[in-house]
């Protein structure tokens, strides 16, 4: 396999050029096959949003998925996570962490090519490693307000995967309800005591750091919440069982307790009560990815049910001689190429910093509701061995249940559209 490392290196000229190349005639953008003309939906080299870079980017990923992570994903659910070992295979390949800067370890890139990790991972079916959430929720973080000893000392880390990272927002009884967050850091002299809960925390039980939102003055409600970086081994943090999920079995979640945590000042990331603020502003890229996602896990379920029920023998034919068949597949392929068209679109506008909040908001309900949408057409398709658990199109279909409730549940998503509509600034 090509190193990701090397071909990122090689693909940061075309990022910083981009702007100027895509004015040029000659430079093979607009030229590209969209999806619904490809002969797949999984095609490589095709969508107008990526170059000849971007092709050998998605080429190595697809390798990493299908030969380091897709044989032994069976095993990883038993266990409820993935090997560490996996994890620094993916520093050494450039998948993780590739917008964080040059001068932190990273490779500074735009997130057309996170997009294609996130992508290929869903294609692949093998929800276990949580890289977008270590790669693109949390490294943003901390490089867009860490201080730079914290940037300096933990950014090179995420970058190679020798720590891993998370986020402790939610709570038991708050959700990801800012105001009603009740974990609290209260200042004593130099340091802050944290005290409280959170739970359904990805890579929560691999973590060795977690972006902790906290109450540092309550009488603010949602704009009195502070950051903080916990790392593992601290007295006072503790970790509970990993959580037995409806899918994402691979893929480690669990219950965090901060129980009178005692952390200084330097470990709090960002400004005092600004961290309602912060959130907001990382929110449009980790809806977006779980967007991307949705469509993603989409083409591959569409493709995988054109494939079965044009081999499928039944009424004398195959499955797809069927005209409710055919159609359905027709149905599904229509919607699922508007969904990439979309997502398409937001990836381009972000990779500009030109993505909208509400925009952002809409390609998460939409994709993801597409996504279920999709994946319980492909089970139907798929009759009696679309439940069961060794065919890929079960595992999508399990998967994609959570995508609608994390990020900010869909109906959530739709009151945010709603007040740009009805109330413009």
């Amino acid at each position: 396999m090509i190193g990701l490392r090397t071909l990122s290196r090689n693909a940061r000229a075309v990022s910083r050029r981009m702007s100027t190349a895509m004015e040029e005639s000659s430079s093979g953008y607009g030229d590209r096959l969209s999806p619904a003309q490809a002969g797949t939906l999984l095609d490589i080299g095709i969508r107008d949003i990526f170059d000849s870079d971007h092709d050998m980017f998605r080429e190595s990923a697809r390798a990493f998925f299908e030969n380091d992570c897709k044989p032994f994903h069976g095993e990883w659910e038993e266990k409820g996570e993935v090997p560490r070992e996996l994890w620094k295979h993916a520093g050494d390949l450039g998948l993780l962490s590739n917008m964080v800067p040059e001068e932190y370890g990273g490779l500074g890139l735009d997130c057309k090519y996170p997009a294609i990790v996130w992508e290929e991972q869903s294609y692949s079916g093998c929800t276990g490693p949580g890289f977008a959430m270590h790669s693109d929720i949390v490294a943003p973080y901390i490089t867009n307000y860490g201080t730079e000893e914290q940037k300096s000392r933990i950014l090179p880390k995420l970058v190679s995967g020798e720590w891993i990272g998370a986020l402790g927002m939610t709570e038991p009884s708050a959700g990801s309800d800012f105001a009603n967050i009740k974990t609290t850091a209260v200042k004593d002299g130099d340091d802050y005591i944290l005290n409280g809960s959170k739970t359904f925390i990805t890579n929560g039980w691999l973590a060795d750091v977690t972006i902790v939102c906290a109450k540092t003055d309550p009488s603010k409600g949602a704009h009195g919440v502070s950051l903080f970086l916990i790392e593992d081994g601290m007295k006072g943090f503790v970790k509970g069982n990993k959580l037995k999920k409806m899918g994402m079995k691979a893929q480690d979640t669990c219950e965090l307790f901060f129980e009178d945590l005692r952390v200084p000042a330097s470990a709090m990331l960002g400004p005092v009560d600004k961290g309602f603020y912060c959130v907001m502003q990382e929110l449009p890229q980790e809806r977006l990815l779980i967007a991307d996602m949705g469509v993603a896990s989409a083409e591959a379920v569409f493709e995988m049910s054109r494939t079965y029920t044009n081999e499928r023998k039944a009424f004398k034919g195959h499955l797809s001689d069927l005209q409710t068949v055919a159609h359905k597949l027709a149905e599904m392929k229509t919607d699922v190429c508007v969904g990439r068209a979309f997502v398409d679109q937001c990836i381009s506008l972000h990779a500009e910093h030109k993505l909208k909040s509400d925009q952002a908001s809409m390609a998460k309900y939409w994709c993801t509701d597409l996504q279920n949408k999709i994946a319980d057409h492909g089970v139907q398709l798929h009759g009696g061995w679309g439940y069961m658990w060794e065919y890929d199109v079960c595992k999508h279909y399990v998967d994609a249940r959570v995508q609608s409730i994390y990020g900010g549940a869909n109906e959530i998503m739709k009151e945010l559209i709603s007040r740009q509509i009805t109330n413009p600034r």
